[in-house]
């Protein structure tokens, strides 16, 4: 199977801002879950949100995560099954925490989890100068997974 295949049958289509492609599957007062498929040509670009997200490896290859806590740690954690790799099946994104994505292969597909649920208002892009600032060590990742900053151009 291929990612255009998965996008077809999963209904995906493109997350304006943030990138790749997702299909949201579950929505009630209390939480919400989507899929989420990435592609070598694009990236899920460094937002944060205002509660606790969890991110699931579903199938393709491994996820790169970026994660720039508050505070100042930064984590690279390995979505993924393969276990003695030190990759995780789940990952738990905290609140407030910046988190970018990227596949390691053809194509990823993940799913990820919100209790309580996702909402627009709690949804935040980063921007690039800001976040480079704040994270030096950092930086060369954060140019690579952000989308231009306002007034960039």
């Amino acid at each position: 199977m291929d990612a255009d295949e998965v996008i077809e049958l999963l209904g995906l289509v493109p997350l304006p801002g943030e990138g790749g492609q997702w299909a949201e599957t579950w929505r009630d007062e209390h939480s919400t879950a989507i899929y989420f498929l990435l592609q070598p040509d694009d990236f899920s670009a460094l937002h944060r949100l205002d509660s606790v997200e969890l991110w699931h490896h579903y199938a393709g290859a491994a996820v790169d995560m970026l994660l720039l806590e508050p505070g100042g740690k930064v984590t690279r954690p390995r979505l993924g099954d393969e276990l003695a790799a030190d990759e995780r099946p789940v990952v738990v994104v905290g609140a407030g925490t910046w988190m970018a994505a990227e596949t390691a292969g053809d194509w990823s597909l993940v799913g990820t989890t919100m209790a309580p649920g996702y909402h627009e208002a709690g949804f935040e892009l980063g921007g690039r100068a800001e976040l480079a600032h704040a994270y030096p060590e950092a930086a060369a990742d954060i140019e690579r997974l952000t989308r231009e900053d306002p007034g960039d151009g």
